[in-house]
């Protein structure tokens, strides 16, 4: 079935706007404040729905998967907000998406004893370069080292969230979970961001921003994710999770101003060469 792959890939094009939508957000805005707020709204709003369509039981929910995948998402959110304040929308979103792939094979092959496979391997070299060759676009401006090591912690983040959901997956539904995992996120990165306030939620646009970063970037962007992630291996979901880096990078051109080089636009190439790789052969060795 080729749907689950679609699904990853449609979920991957509404992360990638979430750099973007930020750069829409008033500049003294804390970037744990921003992770708080989405995760809030993002999860808020689907935890109410269950419980009104008594989608859940608390009693017997797997709260320690739950746990240990909103714990994972709050640091990745946490990390990759701050890695983009300091390094770009492009570079950031490039060097955290473009790591989280070897970090996620590695991690399901250690603990899962899950060796990836040739394909999942081809695709992830292919994306990978298409991600190193964005990177080179970041020209002559300096490249600020703490941010891209956040960057990379932050994919290491995705990669952990990504394998403790697919375990999850296998207890719970989509939909609770996607609930569960980002209302405890919210409360869990809460007592971080209240130094910082919320007041400047009081301005329209970064109201607005919000409720798409919660509503579009989250609630349904996870929901598509996971759904997709209860038919293939972690390892190839956060592969196809690459579509983000690409999005990022068009919307930093059309809307943010950003320029990509020749080099850079092979690395689109390569990207797209990867992902389809991914889903049209990948499925066929299921």
């Amino acid at each position: 079935m080729v749907y689950p792959y679609f699904f990853v890939l449609l979920a991957a094009i509404l992360w990638g706007m979430t750099g973007t939508a930020q750069t829409f957000l008033d500049k003294g805005v804390s970037s744990i404040a921003v992770a708080t707020i989405r995760s809030a709204i993002g999860g808020g709003l689907l935890l109410v729905a269950v419980v009104l369509l008594r989608k859940i039981s608390f009693r017997t929910w797997s709260w320690k998967w739950t746990i240990l995948a909103a714990a994972s998402i709050a640091l990745f959110q946490g990390l990759f907000f701050t890695s983009i304040r300091l390094t770009g929308v492009a570079i950031g979103t490039v060097v955290t998406i473009g790591s989280a792939p070897m970090f996620s094979g590695m991690l399901e092959w250690l603990f899962w004893k899950t060796r990836p496979s040739k394909v999942w391997g081809i695709a992830t070299i292919m994306t990978i370069t298409g991600c190193m060759l964005l990177f080179i676009n970041s020209g002559d401006r300096a490249i600020h080292l703490g941010g891209v090591g956040l960057a990379v912690c932050a994919g290491l983040s995705f990669a952990v969230y990504t394998n403790m959901s697919k375990q999850l997956m296998a207890q719970q539904e989509a939909l609770p979970a996607v609930a569960m995992t980002f209302s405890i996120c919210a409360v869990l990165l809460l007592p971080f961001s209240i130094s910082s306030g919320f007041s400047w939620l009081a301005e329209m646009q970064n109201l607005w921003t919000m409720i798409f970063m919660g509503v579009m970037c989250t609630s349904i962007a996870y929901l598509l994710f996971l759904s997709g992630l209860q038919k293939i291996s972690s390892s190839s979901a956060v592969t196809l999770s690459l579509a983000e880096p690409l999005t990022a990078a068009m919307l930093g051109v059309l809307l943010v101003g950003e320029h990509l080089s020749s080099t850079s636009w092979v690395g689109v190439a390569m990207l797209l060469g990867g992902i389809v790789v991914l889903t049209f052969t990948g499925r066929k060795n299921k």
